[in-house]
């Protein structure tokens, strides 16, 4: 094995021989250019590894989002397997200084193309595959996505925190999240809603907004910044909810 290739191997926390690693890191052009026989580019293994990607990337998108339906699911997906993403992880280990690479190509900069670095990151991962087996590709996936993967449930709880939580809590054997008013405040025109989060018995947090879907939207974000389960303090101003005013407060 070549001393950039075994460099590579240790970046990736693999030891010891790839098989077909050397042929993973074969670009086109130098395959083309050398015109040796038995001599394969990567393309192959970038087929199969791109499956296990997927495979891999399914797997835990499943696991961490339980009631997440097919097309919630697809779009997580395809934030992470994206060409963008895999040459991020690709430059992280410098893995397009490993790439055999025709001289044309590797003069004009080919190396660092975005689809070259994704493409290979691929491969590579079909490499890991066929040599190791399926648990070290998926930690080789993991290495890739856990970054990305956190960034995406960080996106989740700004932009849809009651359903985060309902998947989070339900991944943990929990009952579903129950939203119950404490307290209103304020005159008619200008309320303020107070809300507290249950799962069972427990109380998870307390939000509050204008409207009582706002306070709810404020308690799921609380909840999920907070340890789970937890208990929050609920106001001695009353645990049971008040009825609600008659009148249209624009929920």
């Amino acid at each position: 094995m070549q001393p950039q290739h075994q460099a590579l191997v240790a970046r990736l926390g693999l030891s010891g021989e790839l098989e077909h690693l050397e042929e993973a890191l074969t670009h086109r052009s130098f395959a083309n250019e050398q015109r040796k026989e038995g001599l394969r580019d990567n393309q192959r293994l970038e087929f199969l590894g791109d499956s296990v990607l997927g495979l891999c990337v399914t797997d835990a998108l499943m696991d961490r989002y339980p009631s997440a339906n097919e097309g919630e699911l697809s779009r997580m997906r395809s934030v992470l397997v994206n060409a963008e993403a895999l040459s991020s992880w690709a430059r992280s280990v410098e893995l397009g200084a490993a790439l055999r690479m025709g001289r044309g190509a590797l003069a004009t900069g080919e190396h660092e193309r975005i689809n070259v670095l994704a493409d290979a990151a691929e491969a590579v991962m079909g490499a890991v595959y066929l040599d190791r087996g399926l648990d070290e590709a998926r930690r080789l996936v993991h290495a890739v996505i856990d970054e990305p993967l956190s960034r995406l449930a960080e996106s989740m709880i700004a932009h849809d925190p009651k359903s985060t939580l309902q998947e989070r809590i339900q991944a943990a054997g929990g009952a579903s999240p129950r939203y119950r008013i404490v307290r209103i405040e304020g005159p008619p025109h200008d309320r303020e809603f107070f809300v507290v989060v249950e799962t069972g018995d427990e109380v998870l947090a307390e939000g509050r907004g204008r409207s009582k879907k706002l306070a709810e939207v404020d308690a799921a974000r609380a909840a999920l910044l907070s340890p789970w389960p937890q208990q929050a303090p609920v106001s001695s101003e009353g645990v049971d909810a008040p009825k609600e005013p008659e009148t249209s407060l624009g929920t």
